[in-house]
């Protein structure tokens, strides 16, 4: 229980949030039965992975009641609600719906600009009168999308450093104006023991009907959805995963529980793979491992494929003890090895062994590494043909500079 404590810390959950959490693992733990095929430590294993995916709830769907449907952002400035509230357009834009964003904070500028330019650089409309008064321009963004037929509205409300009664009030206001069908908190993932605070008072003060945790692709464990959750009693339905306009999904409460006890994410990495590598590419890769017959030319497409599902470092987070081999990694290697690659001609990468010194030197030169660069990865590639050949046609884990 001290090491499954310590985890929930190191993840951010908040103290008091972790001490009630441990006392219902406690009770539930000490009246379930140990099977002959668990140990005891397998099994309070099990009992934290059930009562975090208890605690966590299970994924809701987005409510869109109206017409046009309302959908509110709120949140402290620079939590992502402006960047949230374009990939939650660009969302509801691939489900065939009509999103119109509008700019719902009078008091600064800067927030108008943001999302003026964010929604032109991907096409989405946006209402761009500017007003003094926040209530007259909710009403009027109302009457245009009607107009326009627009069928889902999103309000990027104000966000300052700090919850204050201005902002609060500018919200209610908003709030009774439109009446949303979802009030979101959007919420930085990395808030960290502050996330209870945070979440408490916006439910108390205004009202919300779920959370959107961002900036979930750093180092954040997403303790913080825990503690959110836990306080407000509100559903986490998206998750924010990166800064491209794709990077959101819904909540899957298994994967975010292995990540909060550090044990990674290899169903979102699964994901990434399924949308990064090509079905045929992949088929034509594993016809060739199994018969041992890999060249320069396949390594360099894997690579390739690889850099397709994302930075190295964020890859590897999703994997279990990821943060240990975070430690371990060398991007640079890899992006050397690519270099080296692509500076070759197509014939010495399916055929190797015509590299002699002179090419060695016009390689090293077009790649800006060494020759001793380049014996490095002939070598490595020997060992790993020599490996396949070996495992008849199983799939080895590839322990060379790709995977270090």
């Amino acid at each position: 229980m001290r090491d499954i404590r310590r985890a929930l810390l190191e993840a951010d959950v908040n103290l008091e949030v972790v001490k009630e959490f441990i006392s219902d693992v406690k009770k539930e733990a000490i009246n379930r039965k140990i099977y002959e095929s668990f140990t005891p430590t397998e099994m309070i294993t099990q009992i934290v992975g059930e009562k975090l995916i208890e605690l966590l709830g299970k994924a809701e769907p987005l409510i869109l009641e109206g017409q046009p449907a309302s959908i509110l952002l709120v949140g402290l400035q620079g939590s992502g609600k402006t960047t949230t509230a374009i990939k939650l357009a660009n969302l509801l834009k691939k489900k065939g719906r009509k999103p119109y964003l509008i700019p719902a904070d009078v008091k600064r500028p800067a927030a108008f600009q943001q999302l003026r330019d964010l929604a032109e650089r991907e096409e989405l409309p946006y209402f761009s009168s500017r007003l003094n008064d926040e209530v007259k321009l909710c009403k009027q963004a109302l009457t245009q999308s009607v107009l326009k037929r627009y069928d889902t509205l999103i309000f990027d409300t104000a966000g300052r450093l700090h919850i204050d009664s201005e902002m609060i009030d500018q919200i209610k206001r908003i709030k009774n104006a439109v009446k949303p069908s979802e009030a979101f908190l959007v919420a930085d993932s990395m808030t960290g023991q502050d996330a209870v605070n945070i979440a408490g008072e916006f439910d108390r003060k205004v009202g919300i009907t779920g959370i959107i945790l961002t900036k979930m692709d750093g180092d954040a464990r997403g303790g913080a959805a825990l503690s959110m959750r836990k306080v407000s009693g509100r559903p986490i339905k998206f998750i924010g995963t990166g800064e491209k306009p794709a990077d959101i999904e819904v909540l899957h409460p298994e994967r975010l529980a292995s990540r909060i006890l550090g044990m990674g994410d290899i169903g979102a990495l699964q994901e990434k793979a399924e949308k990064a590598i090509e079905k045929e590419q992949a088929q034509r890769f594993q016809k060739k491992l199994k018969e041992g017959k890999l060249n320069l030319e396949d390594f360099l497409q894997q690579i390739k494929q690889l850099k397709r599902m994302g930075p190295i470092e964020e890859l590897v987070e999703l994997l279990p003890g990821g943060q240990d081999l975070k430690k371990m990694l060398d991007e640079r290697e890899v992006v050397r090895t690519e270099a080296i690659i692509q500076s070759m001609t197509p014939g010495e990468r399916i055929n190797p062994e015509i590299l002699n010194a002179s090419r060695k030197r016009r390689i090293a030169k077009g790649s800006g590494s060494s020759v001793q660069d380049i014996n490095q990865l002939l070598k490595e590639y020997k060992t790993v043909r020599r490996m396949m050949k070996q495992m008849k046609g199983r799939s080895p884990f590839i322990k060379n500079k790709f995977f270090r």
